[in-house]
């Protein structure tokens, strides 16, 4: 559907669905409610994305679990959102570790619990293993 959108594009049109969110409830709730009024921002955006997207987490070629993203936005882009007073380096850390998990390249951090909406663009390590 937005395959002639680009990464900053779509990025920045995620931004705007969440900070109307943000502004249209503030912060205080839980994640699960900011998560379910994203989606129906995104929906209205028109921006193609699947919530809850379980994957498979492998270690040393073995299947060790899975994780569940919040969004998978236009087959490329993890979002993943908290609800707490700041993100802190874990946050990003955790995000990253989810991009290489998903083996995808960029995504994105959403902090609504904080008075301000913070955001922050992560990128997955390119390490030789």
């Amino acid at each position: 559907m937005n395959a002639q959108l680009s990464e900053e594009e779509i990025t920045y049109k995620i931004i705007g669905c969440a900070m109307k969110v943000h502004n249209t409830l503030g912060n205080g709730f839980q994640e699960v409610i900011y998560q379910r009024c994203l989606a129906i921002e995104l929906n209205k955006s028109g921006l193609k994305y699947a919530r809850e997207v379980e994957q498979n987490i492998y270690y040393d070629g073995f299947d060790v679990g899975t994780r569940r993203a919040d969004f998978v936005v236009e087959d490329g882009l993890i979002v993943e959102l908290k609800a707490v007073i700041n993100l802190e380096d874990v946050h990003l850390a955790q995000a990253k570790n989810y991009l290489v998990a998903y083996n995808f390249k960029t995504g994105l951090r959403i902090n609504f619990g904080s008075v301000s909406l913070q955001y922050k663009k992560v990128f997955r390590n390119q390490k030789k293993v």
